[in-house]
């Protein structure tokens, strides 16, 4: 019995064979090929080395010598035997480690190509080619989805498809990409995939991020029976000079070869140039060419610049709504009127140096406040906080067809590896609470509450230092407030225009915006680099963990550096500075700013002015003209290029490196101008626009610094923008609180509205109607001159008879028996504040919680895409195995049904 069911098993794995001897020829090829993880060093007789061969005067050409083989990656080194800076020993073991890297690499299934540089001799560029067999097995191992038939799912058209139409790029040009229903790659399933040709299967993008996956964990050496490994750490010491991919053509002209696709070429000309600056941009083709990190950046930088469009024109609407009522802005027609204004004496804002000084030399000033300060703010303010919550909230949807799109729906759970750092200090065996198996682990639980503890000390430890700067800057505005004060009056006696608009105040504010930015400059550039290595001694698992962990500790400390004399200036300038007769000083020596007469808004808008022009104007500097001295520093030095005809990795060579954070710092620009786009709205109506001009240009200056200055950057995955997800959120949600309170507490709105409605008219006014006359007379509070302290009586004599001066404060006049007490208008003034902050938010957090819930996060027609995706994996890949063995043990079946009939039927007589 035995005997015959194992002939029924052989006889069937024969009839497998035939039905299937096609299909499965390409699958058993495959599992023939084992490719390890790490290869082992082997003996120096044992070494593997690259092919040599020399520049086949193909400057175009992406492949190999034999024209058949494509190139995924090149790695740079230099000739050992030509160097001369360095010790002959450490030359040696240099080269002993590259040769054991590269042998390694061979073992790992990949081929390599030497050819020496065509421009300086030392330069030797080593091509790196992955086969077909090694791109199935790594396509597996790192759950690569690919695709398995075509997207049979109707699309509607949306409504302004009609429009957006005319700002697209030509389809005849860039061709859209074809749709697909796509699943993790498996070799065994290999026939269920669609395969229309093995060469492209694999895009350039996925096959360089595969051969990047085995550089990076490919060993170079063993020491201490620690392996050490890697592309990277190669790189860091200077064993290789350079490792990255091609880019496929010239940006400037099409390439001679006729098998490139000329997709840099097709990128600059209808993406990067600045003649698109209008056009929508051609996002699968940017995800195609540099991967889906690349492409989500753009994404979301498309979006919020679409996004900010509307914003900007709410927020001119509202500025042309504040120089239109100017005119009829009462207050500041009663701080420039000779009669009122004129007649107003102020007292002096510092000790004893400080003059007192008439009010109208404030009307300029009260003139622009009216600009500003006016109803228009206050709706663009409520408006902002809606805004900010439509852009999170269509952000999600367009992210969820991105996701589905670009394959990254389940990148986190299934793709994405452990970082090649974290591997190797992983020494330490623990046990794992879900699977109860041993893993190795880089540190123990006490060691990683020590590490946890040393990098949030170092955090907050340059939050304070940042901290001790601003309270620096303020110092510095208290005691120039003072020379200023003192001999500003007198330089410009002569020059009535000039006086009108530089005042003490004035030159105080823009000195310390200017200082205060140079300031933050300096500290950005120091943090960047202790965050960065803050960040690599915790030890992140995988590089979105690294990513979110830096991103967290430099934003912290970014707000805290660009936002903290904004919110200086917004909620605690002119706040707590007491009255003439009793003024409150800081760390008891200086004495606390004052506002002018009609609020600090108006400073708080030239602050942000300063602050969002220069770091414009700056990151510009840096992110273009930088890369472009540079590459054009490296031509300078490399003249021979126009008479030799150079290979396309050594063109690439010479361009910039893309740094190892990627596009961290475009992500940390867009943020901190998203939160002063946000947070200061309210002083600032025009910064929507700013910023739409600003990212507009920057969408094309980031593609063209990408495109024509920087090395092709290795292909990422990414399902989304990351931790800047939640910092969004949060700016956002903190936007409701402080454009409340700049309305409340730093601007004139609310006074204005209490003297309007309760203090103009009787029983606390005079007037018979509702008005705003007589609301500067109001505002400002009595002092009697003989009330001076010694300390702070001013040693300019007191010009006329009067005997009292007048300061901006809400007090009971000398003589009452609550002298320069609060007055009951003051306590009006404060109710009126926390009940309109309280309203505002509650209303505005209202509408945003609706809103959120009003709108799904996912369409429903990517819910349907993704549904059919996964009931045709589970069809293809899985029933089909299914039948597979129902149609075998069938057979098994008749095979065992049929030897039991011949063991049993009687014998024939």
């Amino acid at each position: 019995m035995n005997v015959k069911n194992q002939d029924v098993l052989l006889d069937l794995e024969g009839e497998e064979e035939e039905e299937d001897d096609d299909d499965g020829e390409i699958v058993l090829e495959l599992n023939q090929v084992i490719i390890p993880t790490y290869g082992t060093v082997p003996d120096q007789q044992n070494l593997h080395t690259a092919e040599w061969v020399d520049f086949d005067d193909k400057p175009d050409s992406l492949f190999f010598s034999d024209g058949q083989r494509r190139i995924d990656f090149v790695l740079v080194y230099e000739d050992e035997s030509k160097k001369i800076t360095h010790k002959r020993s450490d030359r040696k073991n240099h080269k002993r480690k590259r040769q054991v890297y590269e042998s390694n690499l061979i073992n790992n299934g990949l081929q390599l190509e030497a050819t020496r540089s065509v421009l300086d001799e030392k330069l030797i560029f080593v091509k790196v080619h992955a086969p077909w067999e090694v791109l199935c097995t790594y396509a597996e191992v790192m759950h690569i989805k690919l695709p398995l038939q075509h997207n049979d799912l109707k699309t509607q058209d949306s409504a302004f498809n009609w429009f957006s139409r005319l700002f697209r790029v030509d389809e005849n040009i860039i061709k859209p990409e074809q749709e697909f229903f796509t699943a993790p790659f498996q070799k065994e399933h290999l026939t269920n995939f669609y395969i229309h040709d093995k060469d492209t299967f694999f895009n350039p993008a996925t096959r360089s991020r595969i051969v990047h996956f085995i550089l990076s964990r490919v060993e170079y050496a063993t020491k201490n029976n620690v392996k050490k490994f890697g592309i990277n750490k190669l790189l860091d010491t200077g064993i290789y000079k350079a490792a990255f991919p091609l880019h496929d053509s010239n940006f400037k002209h099409l390439s001679t070869d006729p098998n490139c696709p000329n997709e840099r070429y097709l990128l600059y000309r209808e993406w990067a140039h600045p003649k698109n600056i209008f056009k929508l941009q051609p996002l699968d083709f940017i995800r195609k060419y540099y991967g889906e990190k690349i492409g989500i950046y753009f994404a979301w930088l498309g979006f919020y610049t679409n996004m900010l469009t509307v914003a900007a024109v709410v927020g001119v609407g509202c500025f042309l709504y504040g120089c239109l009522t100017k005119d009829n802005c009462t207050w500041s027609q009663e701080v420039c009127d000779p009669n009122i204004g004129g007649n107003i004496i102020m007292c002096p804002q510092c000790d004893k140096v400080c003059t007192y000084w008439n009010l109208t030399i404030t009307c300029e000033s009260s003139k622009k406040l009216c600009i500003f300060d006016s109803f228009g703010t206050l709706v663009f303010a409520v408006f902002m906080g809606i805004w900010v919550t439509l852009f999170l909230e269509f952000w999600k949807r367009r992210q969820a067809e991105l996701e589905y799109e670009w394959d990254t729906v389940e990148y986190l759970e299934q793709e994405e590896q452990i970082r090649p750092e974290y591997e190797a200090r992983c020494t330490h065996v623990v046990m794992n609470e879900i699977t109860q198996q041993e893993e190795h682990v880089p540190y123990t639980a006490c060691g990683k509450c020590i590490r946890m503890t040393f990098c949030t000390s170092a955090i907050f430890f340059w939050i304070l230092l940042i901290i001790a700067s601003v309270i620096g800057i303020i110092v510095y505005r208290l005691s120039v407030f003072l020379v200023f004060s003192a001999t500003l009056s007198q330089h410009l006696s002569g020059t009535e225009a000039i006086r009108k608009y530089l005042t003490p105040q004035t030159a105080t504010s823009v000195t310390a915006s200017v200082i205060s930015f140079v300031v933050i400059m300096i500290l950005n550039i120091i943090y960047e680099k202790v965050a960065i290595l803050i960040t690599d001694f915790e030890l992140p698992r995988t590089q979105t963990d690294y990513e979110n962990s830096l991103t967290t500790k430099m934003f912290l400390f970014q707000f805290v550096n660009y936002y903290s004399s904004c919110f200086y200036i917004a909620f605690f300038k002119g706040k707590f500075v007491g009255h003439p007769g009793n003024p409150v000083y800081w760390l008891g020596k200086y004495r606390n700013e004052e506002c002018d007469p009609g609020g600090c808004l108006l400073e708080l808008t030239t602050q942000l002015a300063i602050i969002v022009g220069g770091k414009a104007i700056w990151n510009n500097i840096q992110e273009v003209l930088l890369p472009v001295v540079k590459n054009l520093i490296g031509r300078y030095s490399a003249a021979a290029r126009s008479e030799k005809v150079v290979p396309r990795w050594e063109e690439d060579y010479h361009l910039q490196p893309i740094g190892k954070l990627g596009l961290f710092y475009e992500y940390l620009e867009m943020v901190i101008q998203f939160g002063f786009v946000t947070l200061f709205v309210a002083s600032f109506p025009l910064a929507p626009l700013l910023a739409l001009i600003n990212n507009m240009l920057e969408i094309r200056l980031d593609a063209w610094k990408l495109t024509t200055q920087f090395r092709r950057m290795v292909p990422q995955k990414a399902q989304d923008i990351g931790a800047w997800q939640p910092i969004l959120q949060g700016i956002a949600i903190l936007a409701v609180v402080t454009n409340a309170m700049i309305i409340a507490f730093t601007s004139d709105m609310i006074p204005r509205l209490v003297y309007y409605w309760s203090f103009s008219v009787p029983p606390y006014g005079s007037h018979s109607s509702h008005t705003m006359k007589g609301y500067i007379n109001s505002t400002l509070s009595i002092f009697n001159v003989s009330d001076f302290k010694n300390a702070s009586k001013p040693f300019s004599p007191w010009f006329g008879n009067q005997t009292t001066c007048r300061y901006r404060d809400l007090r009971y006049p000398p003589g009452h028996q609550h002298q320069y007490e609060h007055n009951i208008y003051y306590w009006h003034v404060i109710a009126a504040k926390l009940a309109f902050v309280i309203v505002m938010e509650h209303v505005i957090y209202f509408v945003k919680f609706i809103i959120s819930y009003a709108i799904p996060d996912v369409s429903q027609k990517t819910k349907s895409k993704v549904k059919r995706e996964k009931y045709l994996t589970q069809k293809l890949l899985h029933e089909n195995n299914l039948k597979v063995v129902k149609k075998n043990m069938g057979k098994i079946a008749d095979k065992v049904t049929k030897g039991a009939d011949s063991t049993f039927r009687p014998k024939a007589e």
